[in-house]
């Protein structure tokens, strides 16, 4: 008896049965404690960066995360599309076309690794100039971005193989996975870091290493269940049909994160232009740096809850469209919806009383600056809490669509609201700032664009997910009619 529990505990879950809220919590807690394990050991490398090393060492981290992440865009790309073909083919029970699924990613992961290792090592100065980083942040953020595009086969296999889990439904086995790379993340962290003084280097050493077993771990895992997926040199193969579905799902995703993580490099450049006060009065660009920096820090705890529940919609609708159960994908938007406002609310609160204590965290208390840098950190913060209450809204909307495979929807709607909107508005409102005496401009207008574009996206999804549209997109439907045909 408890065998038989522990083994459902943590093998795949079949979410087109049982009750509707109890599968998806299910499913999203475990999801929301591996998202906090792998964010933790982010927040154990900029906190020690910040207080073992400088705040310009955590300036340097930050101002390259949205570099890093454009390069290991196809790599979400892959992991979105495998992860709702699992789903769909694992709904409908079709052992066979989730094993060619699976392989095909695979093999598309490994190419890729390779092509973004040698693009992301060259690039990496150059883009890091077109951005207008500070000189005493850029030879630590060129350093950091090299180890870690380095280090790329850990990052992409692991987003990979984590999507073709969660798409069975395994939620438990990759939270036990990063609880255990996130402690020896934080281990590395302290000898590389804090007894061997190798700074940012030590910090992205850490870093790849923890990624890198996670995904040897999940690979191990995924090749034991025969009995759902098959890997073998059969399965091994980019066979056209397989490898369109993958990329129909996943290229929208891609582009979409693409264009967001290009919207932040651009805005990342009006961050690195703000100049403000140092303790000492005199103008300094890198305070506001810092400061939004800490603030990426909290802001990412924050969204954890409501990523867990759209990964959790988004794998319960792809498996219910797959065994044609509609009105089970209804209610788990409904859940969702509700669920995430009561979070936005909570989180509201939290971060209006105790804002300031956060970013402190990241910040040594006995540098000069620490005390403008958590002002200028509570500051974003009053801005950008009004956000998670469209965030709400837009999570829930978009993880019913992704489920469904209407990716591309989402995609336009990213689209219009970043590119054709929310940065535009960024550099309009800051220029307009801009004096003689503060040529950096006025840094509201780079939160305030964010919120008012979500706004306008969160409503047009909400458009988009009431018209019904996307019921139409199942693979195995799609499939069904053409072999009727």
């Amino acid at each position: 008896m408890i065998l038989t529990k522990m083994k459902g505990l943590f093998g795949a879950q079949d979410m087109t049965v049982g009750r509707p809220l109890t599968v998806m919590m299910k499913f999203s807690l475990p999801l929301l404690l591996g998202n906090l394990a792998q964010l933790m050991y982010n927040m154990v490398n900029a906190r020690m960066l910040g207080t073992m090393v400088s705040p310009v060492a955590l300036a340097a981290v930050g101002v390259s995360m949205p570099i890093q992440n454009l390069f290991f865009v196809f790599f979400m790309t892959v992991g979105a599309g495998i992860s709702i073909v699992v789903a769909q083919y694992f709904g409908a029970k079709d052992k066979e076309k989730l094993s060619h699924s699976v392989g095909a990613a695979i093999v598309m992961t490994l190419i890729a690794t390779v092509a973004i290792a040698v693009l992301g090592i060259s690039l990496s100065g150059v883009i890091l100039n077109a951005t207008n980083v500070a000189d005493e942040i850029f030879p630590w953020a060129r350093q950091y971005l090299m180890i870690m595009f380095a280090g790329a086969v850990g990052v992409g296999f692991y987003n990979v193989l984590s999507g073709i889990l969660r798409g069975m439904g395994d939620a438990v086995f990759p939270l036990l996975v990063l609880i255990c790379t996130s402690l020896l993340n934080i281990l590395l962290n302290i000898v590389f870091v804090g007894m061997l003084d190798m700074e940012v280097a030590g910090s992205a050493f850490a870093t790849v290493i923890a990624q890198t077993l996670s995904a040897v771990a999940c690979l191990i895992r995924l090749l034991k269940m025969k009995d759902i997926a098959e890997i073998t040199r059969r399965t091994l193969r980019l066979t056209k049909g397989y490898v369109k579905n993958i990329l129909r799902i996943g290229v929208p995703v891609g582009v979409q994160q693409t264009v967001l993580t290009m919207a932040s490099v651009f805005v990342q450049a009006l961050i690195n232009d703000t100049v403000v006060p140092d303790a000492a009065g005199i103008a300094s660009t890198t305070i506001f740096v810092a400061a939004a920096a800490a603030f990426n820090q909290v802001e990412a705890v924050s969204m954890l809850p409501r990523q867990a529940l759209g990964l959790g919609v988004s794998t319960f609708t792809g498996q219910n469209i797959g065994a044609a159960q509609l009105d089970r994908v209804k209610k788990g938007f409904r859940i969702t919806l509700i669920t995430s406002l009561i979070i936005s609310a909570v989180l509201f609160t939290l971060i209006y009383v105790f804002g300031g204590h956060l970013i402190g965290w990241f910040i040594d208390p006995a540098d000069p600056n620490a005390r403008e840098i958590v002002r200028w950190g509570v500051y974003i913060q009053r801005i950008m809490i009004w956000n998670y209450f469209f965030i709400a809204f837009m999570q829930a909307s978009t993880g019913i669509l992704r489920g469904a495979g209407a990716t591309f929807s989402v995609m336009i709607v990213t689209i219009i609201a970043t590119v054709f909107m929310r940065v535009p508005m960024a550099y309009i409102w800051v220029g307009m700032s801009r004096t003689a005496l503060n040529p950096g401009g006025e840094p509201a207008g780079i939160y305030w664009s964010m919120v008012i574009c979500t706004g306008i996206a969160s409503a047009l999804c909400m458009w988009y997910y009431l018209s019904g549209r996307w019921k139409k997109l199942s693979l195995v439907k799609k499939e069904a009619k053409t072999a009727d045909a």
